[in-house]
This record gives C-alpha cells, structure tokens and sequence, in this order.
C-alpha cells in the first residue's frame, strides 16, 4: 500500500490557486482506484502525529479488509493554512480532500446552515457508539447528525510536581476541592517563594471547567443556545477564582510565559520547576514527555479539583473533529474506514500509544494490557497511571455544550481579551465584568 506524506510549508501565497488546483477532489480521475482495486482517498491534517496514527489505522484497515483496499494520501498543512484552505475549498466546490481533520474551534465555520460540506458519519459511528464518550460525539453533531469523530476526551485533570510539593510538606492527593487547591497554593508560596500553578491570560480553559461544576453553561439551552456569561453560575464561578487571587497577589500563582501552559515558553518554565500544578486537559501528557524531559519520574495525574457537591467531575477540552467532505466520489467509504480510524477500539488503543491521549472509546480504559503497560513511554514517565484517574471520574464526566456553540469564538475572544484581564488584573468585581461582556458579545453577535 503506497501512503504518502506531503509536509507542506506555508500555502497563504497562492491559496486560491492551490486550493482549486493543488491538490485532487474526489470526484477527479485519481480517485479513480489502481487496476487492483484499490481506492484512493485523500486525507489533509494539520498534526503530523494525527498522520501517523491515521497510516496505522489504514495499514490495519487494508488487513481486515481485502475487498475494500484503500490507499490513504495524507497532506500536514500548517494549523491555519490547513482550515483557510479547506474553507476555499468547500466554498468553491472544487479541490476538496475525501477527508480532513477539523479543530473544534474552527468546527463551526464548516456547519453553518441547514446544508453543511461535511457527509453525515451517524450510520457509520453505529457499530462503536455504545463505547464512545457522548459528550465527545455531541460537540461534532448538529441537527441530530454527526459530521465529525472525536479525537480524544481531553478531560481535565491535575498534574502536580510531587518532588516540589513534598519540598513544602504538601501532600497532592488531599487537594480534592478548589478551595484545597487554594490552599496548598499558599502555603506553597509561604514555604518557597515560588508559584504553586498558573494564572492563564492566554487562553479561557480551566474557568469553563469549573462553570461547569457549577451547573452552568455561556451559552442557555444547554450551550447551545444565546450567550449567557452573566448568569449566576458564571457569576458565582468567576467570584471564586477571584477570591483565588489572593494566591496570584501572594505570589501562589503566576501568569505563565506564552499566556497559557501549552506554549513553547511555557514548557520552559515548567521544566525548571517554576510551577508545581497545572490543571489542563489529559492531552498534556503528552507535552510533558514531548518537552519536559526533566520533570520524568516527578510528575503525579490526579483528579482535578472539584466544586464540593457537584455531580460534574469533569469535561472535555479543545479537540479534533475528524470528517469526510460531501461530494467527494467515495463518501460511503471514507465514513466507514473513518469510523474505523477514530471510534474503534484498535484506533483507540493507538491513539493512546501514539499520541499520549485519553481515548473516547472507552473500553480501552478497562484493558490493563494496553493501560497499564509498564513499557509504555507515558506510563514510564509519570508516578501514578492517567487511567486509574480517569475511571476514577468517568461517571462524572460533564457534557460541556458551550464549547460546541457557533458563537465560541466570540466568547472566547472576549474573555480572553477583556474580561479575564479585567477580572485578575484590574480588580473588577466578576459581576460587573460579566455584565459588560454580556453587553460586549451581544453587540457583536448582533
């Protein structure tokens, strides 16, 4: 089977002209199939590791499946040229992959309306839907149709630096509420002199998590719905992480270089044990092995801290939404190997070994073999096991709709622009912020 990868530098020069000409469609003669029968269907991502758990995935496909041989053409474009070229291309019609990965806050620009680009994949999710986390299928599904296979679950937990914290006399697994959290922060700064965790001004992440431990939601009708930043959930949640800001004016934690933990500067200073907590989606696993070598053997998974009481343990964060491209020749069987790829438990077991990342197939999370592998690099590199926390709260995992909704981004933009700022920084009352975003959105929005 012939697979190629095409590392592609920047396309912005020359978009329209690539994305018309560049690359096949699935409706052009090289999606024909070779002589033997198989079929081509090409594939852009904007993560090489993705490529290579999807060459994995299609090698085994072709395996189990002789009389559907398929010959998988996978193109890495940078992030943003990837979705701004795959956007021409359904807004022309021409040029299209058979199938691309989509991040989740760029999701909404491909289902607008009531007739979105993307072949609906419900029937084949079918065989593996009892398996999935729901959650995970929700944010890719509009209208009762699935146009997207979720990547990971991405659910938050905590990472703690445990040769730091029993510096300080701290021990990490009695923090089981923010206000622990709160806590151990300052008595961690008191002792050392140093930041306990991370004040984000970059991204707007660990709020939402705790929102939803608070029953709320930024958007009504379940997220799905008008902005609602101003609830008294959002409220109630934002008063809390102002009152943690004590911890920031104590010194107990600090804003980051990069503006948010899954930055190259960040990785830096994590490394050099500037910080001894992040709470981040399971995801950054793999940023610890990947760019933080030193921290191997130090580095404990637990829980995220919880609002006491909550039936919301945790959520999902960020994501990829993996699709086939309407009309493109081979719809049908782009879905079917898709499914295969992303919601099987062959794909998950690689997702996991590959990439480092929380499976939505959960059966995996019950298989010691694959879990608790003790030659697995993951397992080698932190103290205790991702899954033992996983099942831990898998009963608990939050269906967070707001980060599904078309108007996300906007939120986001203010938060992390205005809001956040004037909340941690500027001292504005979390009330009075909110009400002004609340005001800010809408005008946006319209």
């Amino acid at each position: 089977m012939r697979i190629r990868r095409i590392l592609a530098a920047t396309v912005a020069a020359g978009l329209a002209v690539g994305a018309l000409s560049g690359c096949t469609s699935g409706s052009t003669d090289a999606n024909d199939g070779a002589e033997d029968g198989t079929t081509t269907l090409d594939m852009w991502v904007f993560a090489e590791l993705h490529g290579q758990v999807y060459e994995e995935m299609a090698e085994k496909w072709n395996e189990q499946n002789p009389d559907k041989q398929i010959d998988l053409n996978i193109t890495v474009y940078p992030y943003q040229d990837m979705h701004d070229k795959l956007l021409l291309a359904v807004n022309s019609g021409e040029g299209m992959p058979d199938l691309a990965d989509i991040e989740v806050g760029k999701f909404r620009n491909f289902v607008k309306g009531d007739n979105p680009p993307l072949y609906d994949l419900t029937e084949a999710a079918a065989p593996y839907k009892d398996d999935i986390v729901q959650a995970r299928l929700d944010l890719y599904t509009r209208n009762g149709k699935i146009y997207g296979y979720p990547t990971h679950v991405g659910a938050f937990v905590a990472f703690y630096n445990t040769e730091l914290l029993e510096g300080a006399g701290i021990d990490y697994t009695t923090i089981k509420t923010w206000d622990d959290f709160s806590a151990a922060g300052q008595k961690y700064n008191q002792d050392t002199g140093k930041a306990f965790s991370v004040a984000s001004t970059g991204v707007f992440f660990t709020e939402p998590l705790a929102i939803a431990q608070n029953g709320g939601q930024l958007f009504d009708d379940d997220g799905m719905g008008s902005p609602t930043v101003d609830s008294p959930e959002v409220v109630k949640t934002m008063e809390m992480f102002q009152t943690m800001k004590t911890m920031k004016e104590a010194g107990a934690i600090s804003t980051i270089p990069g503006g948010s933990p899954d930055d190259e500067e960040a990785y830096g200073a994590i490394n050099a044990g500037d910080y001894a907590a992040i709470v981040y989606p399971a995801w950054y696993t793999s940023r610890f092995v990947d760019y933080m070598p030193d921290l191997a053997g130090k580095i404990a998974i637990a829980p995220a801290p919880q609002i006491e009481g909550s039936d919301v343990l945790t959520i999902g964060g960020g994501g990829t939404g993996t699709t086939v491209l309407r009309g493109t020749e081979h719809e049908e069987l782009g879905a079917e190997f898709l499914a295969y790829a992303k919601l099987s438990l062959d794909a998950n077991i690689a997702v996991w070994e590959t990439l480092g990342f929380d499976p939505v197939n959960m059966s995996v999370w019950e298989d010691e073999s694959v879990t608790k592998n003790p030659e697995n690099k993951f397992n080698k590199y932190f103290t205790t096991n991702l899954f033992d926390v996983l099942n831990s709260v898998k009963d608990g995992i939050g269906h967070f709709g707001s980060f599904a909704n078309d108007n996300l981004p906007v939120v986001d933009n203010q938060f992390r622009n205005i809001t956040l700022n004037e909340i941690y920084e500027n001292g504005t009352p979390a009330k009075d912020a909110l009400e002004q975003a609340q005001s800010d959105i809408e005008n946006e929005i319209g």
